[in-house]
């Protein structure tokens, strides 16, 4: 109803999403646009794959061609409707500058060729995330696939992972570990840890819970890494700039692969966790001057 738009508009919204399978009419979308000029307020056309308009679905169904894949067509149909609707904001003078675009489907091929193909055919700043991906661990994997690939290819200026939890941090969580991945965005720290072997010789993945617990809030890019064994955990994990690896009574903590402490066993974790602390000290940026 393009009415909650406006009574959007008038209540100072500060951007406004114009979705074409609910506001499809040109008529409708020029009095939206038109209003939101005057106060200057952005729009994201977000077209999604389930919600495309009718006459798009009716055109699919009297188009279908059995050489073509589903997933190329229906792209070629999201980035349509896209542009067709920057076209129309475009004709209002109301393009670059206040527009950005988002084409999201749930199947992960779909959703990255329609922004292949949009992100080829204009230059409008494009939001990237892949709808209803799922529960938690199978969402955020589809989330990682989707946008990875596509931030990859230096397509996407801003993301949404969107999962089924009860806690929206999780999304949050998520999308800084695929930027974090991707070396684009880099502000807290890595954790990694290794599979284990045979040669295990103490309770790994309790430890492995609680560096990640305690890691869980800190604002700064280091590495910490939980090895399995004294053989091969310092030299494969020499990029970290923290580690520990431990078994028969001690443990041995590492920094950049090689050899800093040795404690005992029972000792291992809590000794961890503040030169963790320490490290991150030594990270932390150094705090803004006050104004003279």
């Amino acid at each position: 109803d393009h009415t909650l738009a406006l009574l959007a508009i008038e209540a100072g919204v500060h951007c406004l999403r114009l979705n074409p399978g609910n506001i499809p009419d040109r008529d409708k979308v020029v009095k939206v646009v038109t209003a939101a000029k005057e106060r200057q307020i952005p729009f994201r056309i977000g077209v999604n794959a389930g919600s495309l308009p009718e006459e798009v679905h009716k055109s699919m169904r009297e188009q279908h061609q059995v050489n073509r894949d589903d997933r190329e067509r229906t792209a070629e149909r999201m980035v349509e409707v896209a542009l067709g609707h920057c076209k129309i904001l475009e004709d209002l003078d109301y393009g670059p500058g206040f527009v950005k675009v988002s084409l999201k489907a749930t199947d992960v091929w779909t959703n990255v060729l329609a922004n292949r193909k949009f992100a080829a055919a204009r230059p409008y700043p494009i939001h990237l995330g892949v709808t209803e991906s799922g529960p938690v661990q199978a969402g955020s994997i589809r989330s990682a696939v989707g946008m990875g690939i596509l931030l990859s290819e230096g397509i996407g200026d801003t993301i949404r992972v969107s999962l089924a939890t009860s806690d929206p941090r999780e999304e949050v969580r998520v999308a800084h570990e695929i930027l974090k991945t991707l070396a684009i965005r880099n502000e807290s720290p890595t954790l990694v840890a290794c599979p284990t072997c045979g040669r295990l010789e103490y309770d790994m993945v309790p430890t492995v819970k609680a560096v990640e617990a305690h890691i869980a809030a800190l604002k700064v890019p280091i590495t910490v890494a939980v090895m399995g064994c004294v053989v091969n955990g310092p030299a494969e994990a020499r990029h970290a700039d923290i580690g520990v690896t431990g078994g028969r009574g001690k443990g041995v903590i590492f920094r950049k692969g090689k050899l800093y402490r040795t404690v005992p066993q029972e000792e291992l974790l809590q000794v961890l966790l503040a030169e963790i602390d320490a490290i991150a000290a030594e990270h932390a940026p150094a705090p803004a001057p006050l104004p003279s």
